[in-house]
């Protein structure tokens, strides 16, 4: 049975390469959050339990991210989640799935607007200027909101342009982050020493799994593939295959960076940088001018996250829109970029008002958008049992062995990560932020759809999902 996506296909140009999609997706994965999060996680969990949690986290991500190979080469269409979910569990599961993605792929964008200022603040002396207000005991300065709403309509543009040019800026920052990981890594190895910090940091399991629950965040980004599979002009097994391979690869680099941070300098002065791989890597080369060049690598890592989710959330929102569950605008497709420009208007809205909320904004966002990932990830292992045991015979061009195993095993683990995050969990998420943030993003969904359902835009939902033939 070969799926056919009524609503998407044609309104988008299949012009991405095999290469164009690996630096997508890698570059999602290793954006930013390795070089500003490296000192909390070895504070945390000690350099060996920061990398058991990632080591568990990159587990149920390759669990996770060979199901999506198996579905994104089935139905290689525009939207990804939508898509899968939709036919497999019908509109209202589909919504929860989609929407759910799309406040971790929000998240992201929000936190490369608020991470670009803060990378300026340690390359650029006196860039902290114009306090304006306090939030959780971070100052807010007008220079970090001023610079963070001008990043956030260029990038925004950036993306309107159309999806080869923002492909293209993302090979050139991924290689230049992809250079600094591994510069980092040979310093470790020349003139790295072993540090104070304890193997688990005194925390036991408990650190492990503080940050074990921020890598979803940091591995988000595969899924940036089946968003654009519809702009993809690679075979339907060639597309599956990325997914696994940019993951696998992602998981090494950050297993990489950790090491050799650890090797530098330990948990608690990294901790207090506030670009703690900077320095890092100005400790292990003795050379501040290195640091600086390190927190270049990581305003490109800024970038790359930036843009690759910019892309990913606005098709998601588009694909929304599209099946009338979201206002009909929000389906528009520019005749002259071939890009969903009201969606990536929406996102780009959203993300300017992020520095208004100052620095602490990064761990919140971290937190209250990995939950949601992980939310959308169980919808995705749910849609693929419901489709191996429905539609055995749909053809899957790469079909995982032992899948109904395969996905038990993801199921078990991603409702494991989910309860992670619940009350009473060690490493729940906080009231009033994070849970706030949560709650807003479903107070502004329903109140999309309400909308969408008072402009009749949600008549023959059902019609607008993707049908076999």
């Amino acid at each position: 049975m070969h799926m056919v996506d009524t609503q998407t296909e044609g309104k988008f140009s299949r012009v991405l390469t095999t290469r164009d999609i690996f630096v997508l997706a890698f570059g999602a994965m290793v954006g930013w959050g390795w070089i500003i999060q490296s000192g909390y996680w070895i504070d945390q969990s000690g350099v060996t339990g920061t990398m058991l949690a990632f080591v568990l986290g990159a587990f149920m991500v390759a669990v996770v991210g060979l199901i999506y190979g198996e579905l994104a080469s089935a139905m290689p269409f525009v939207g990804g989640e939508h898509v899968y979910s939709m036919r497999a569990l019908g509109p209202i599961g589909s919504f929860i799935c989609t929407w759910s993605l799309i406040l971790g792929y929000v998240g992201v964008v929000v936190f490369e607007v608020v991470a670009f200022p803060s990378a300026l603040a340690y390359v650029v002396p006196g860039f902290n200027a114009i306090p304006l207000w306090s939030i959780a005991g971070q100052t807010v300065y007008g220079t970090w909101v001023l610079v963070g709403g001008v990043g956030a309509i260029v990038m925004t543009y950036l993306n309107y342009r159309g999806v080869r040019p923002a492909a293209q800026f993302q090979t050139i920052l991924t290689l230049v982050i992809a250079l600094a990981g591994l510069t980092l890594a040979i310093g470790a190895v020349a003139n790295g020493h072993s540090t104070s910090t304890p193997p688990f940091a005194g925390s036991g399991m408990a650190g492990v799994l503080t940050v074990a629950i921020m890598t979803p965040f940091m591995f988000v980004g595969f899924d940036v593939i089946p968003q654009a599979a519809g702009e993809a002009d690679v075979s339907e097994r060639l597309l599956g295959l990325l997914i696994v391979v940019s993951v696998s690869v992602a998981a090494l680099f950050y297993i990489l960076v950790i090491w050799a941070s650890g090797q530098a300098l330990p948990g608690s002065a990294l901790v207090e940088s506030p670009l703690p791989a900077a320095a890092a890597m100005e400790a292990l080369f003795s050379s501040a001018l290195i640091g600086k060049i390190m927190a270049l690598a990581g305003i490109a890592g800024i970038l790359t996250s930036w843009n690759a989710f910019l892309l990913g959330g606005s098709r998601a929102i588009y694909a929304l829109a599209e099946s009338g569950m979201l206002p009909a605008t929000l389906a528009t497709v520019d005749s002259e970029t071939d890009t969903p420009s009201r969606a990536l208007a929406l996102i780009g809205g959203l993300s300017a008002l992020a520095p208004l909320f100052g620095e602490q904004m990064l761990i919140w966002i971290v937190n209250a958008g990995s939950f949601g990932i992980v939310l959308a990830w169980v919808m995705v292992v749910v849609s693929f049992l419901v489709l191996r045991v429905r539609e055995p015979e749909m053809d899957r061009p790469l079909k995982i062995p032992a899948g109904k195993a395969v996905g038990v095993l993801g199921l078990g683990l991603t409702l494991g990560f989910t309860a992670m995050y619940l009350p009473g969990a060690p490493s729940a998420l906080q009231w009033p932020f994070e849970w706030g943030i949560v709650f807003l993003w479903v107070v502004l969904g329903i109140g999309l759809v309400s909308q969408s359902r008072l402009a009749g835009d949600t008549a023959q939902v059902e019609a607008h999902s993707v049908e076999g033939e």
